[in-house]
């Protein structure tokens, strides 16, 4: 039997579905294709298919807590929106720990922790909040934070030409997640004999398998980064700060992200309380989420020819006029439509560590807003209103990058 000898000092294999190993630190190949890239694929697109998927999946829950539990929208919010949260929130240590090469041990730990607040749920009284907010909030938020952006950075290190396609592939698999487990939930509480508490073991049952097979075919190639000085790290602060181009892209995408998510909390519970049959009304967060899945591929792809900030920008603009038009949406075929397009325009909008603050107040000021007599007309005219201003922020920011880096207006940016 032949064996691939290790390469030597400063040398990489020529063999690109091999995992680099530290001698390859320098003169580092990426494949952009091989077993392995797409393995690290797979296995990043099972992950979002567990932790975003099934934070997409809230507005199930949310109708629950509501119709059933008794809570109001603004708290039943809370507990997805702390999901979201910490989903998000964690990318900051999680990314730090995964340049470290802590990759395989965030796996690990996020998985247990992530299956077990899972089952925790399924033991939780729904009418007992702290239960909810421990378990579904804080667990399941720490523990899909650790296997989330770590699944996602691994990607850089297979993929470099087609780097964005790879990316909208896996996270497709977040809308995948959030078709399944919406289905699941609905059909095992409301039309079985399993109920809330084994409808949430079903689907923890799915989780864990999904994520093992994740955790079993994913690796890294390349050796940890070396630790900065903290005044490398500084510096590099400093020169975040002052890019204005950087900092008004955060800005408006924390705006948007501030009230992108209403329809993915609140349209089932919209559809239940407009008339709309329970049928059609159990599927609207699978079709919500069916729709983004073309939304996280095409404009994906299209990024890769004609830039980010070009996609980004009429992205976030369609996804706030949509939004406003849930005024119309009272019919079956209204509510499809709307969940379809809403999904494709915002499956492309995506962010991390500084947005997680966006979700996380978001839509409990929507419930707020809602409160107990329903009042919709308040909640979308502050998504709709805040969503409008990031998408002319993002304008701006497009216009401040193009001048400090002078490019043309119509350049590929």
């Amino acid at each position: 039997m032949d064996v691939e000898k290790e390469p030597p000092l400063g040398k990489v294999s020529t063999n690109l579905n091999t995992p680099l190993t530290p001698a390859a630190q320098s003169d580092q190949v990426i494949p952009d294709g091989g077993l392995w890239a797409w393995l690290a694929v797979i296995g990043g697109a099972l992950v979002q298919f567990c932790t975003f998927g099934y934070s997409s999946s809230f507005g199930v829950y949310q109708a629950y807590y509501v119709l059933e539990g008794g809570f109001s929208s603004s708290d039943a919010s809370w507990v997805g929106s702390l999901q979201f949260f910490l989903l998000f929130f964690m990318g900051l240590p999680a990314g730090k720990l995964f340049d470290a090469g802590y990759f395989r041990h965030m796996q690990v730990a996020g998985t247990l922790l992530y299956v077990f607040s899972l089952f925790m749920l399924s033991l939780a009284n729904p009418r007992d909040y702290y239960q909810i907010i421990l378990s579904q909030g804080i667990g399941m938020g720490i523990g899909s934070g650790f296997l989330l952006v770590p699944a996602i950075s691994l990607q850089a290190q297979h993929w470099k030409k087609h780097r964005s396609l790879a990316m909208g592939i896996v996270l497709a698999g977040s809308s995948c997640g959030g078709i399944v487990y919406p289905i699941v939930l609905n059909r095992l509480i409301y039309h079985s004999s399993a109920g809330f508490p084994w409808a949430v073991r079903a689907t923890g049952f799915l989780t864990l398998g999904l994520l093992i097979i994740a955790g079993s075919i994913m690796t890294t190639r390349m050796p940890p980064k070396p630790s900065a000085s903290d005044s490398s790290e500084w510096q590099k602060f400093r020169a975040v700060l002052s890019d204005w181009a950087y900092i008004t892209t955060l800005t408006g995408a924390f705006l948007v992200l501030w009230g992108l998510f209403f329809p993915y909390f609140y349209l089932q519970l919209w559809s239940n309380l407009h008339g709309l049959s329970s049928t059609i009304s159990f599927y609207t967060i699978a079709i919500l989420n069916a729709g983004s899945i073309a939304g996280r591929l095409i404009p994906n792809g299209l990024a890769d020819v004609a830039g980010r900030f070009n996609v980004m920008c009429p992205i976030a603009f369609i996804s706030t006029i949509l939004l406003f038009s849930l005024f119309g949406v009272k019919s079956v075929a209204a509510v499809v439509i709307f969940a379809i397009l809403y999904g494709f325009f915002s499956g492309a909008s995506f962010g991390y560590f500084l947005v997680s603050f966006a979700i996380l107040t978001g839509s409990p000021i929507d419930g707020a807003l809602l409160g107990s007599q329903r009042n919709w007309t308040k909640s979308i005219v502050f998504s709709g209103v805040v969503m409008l201003a990031g998408s002319i922020i993002l304008l701006i920011a497009r216009y401040l990058f193009v001048k400090s880096r002078g490019l043309r207006v119509w350049d590929k940016i």
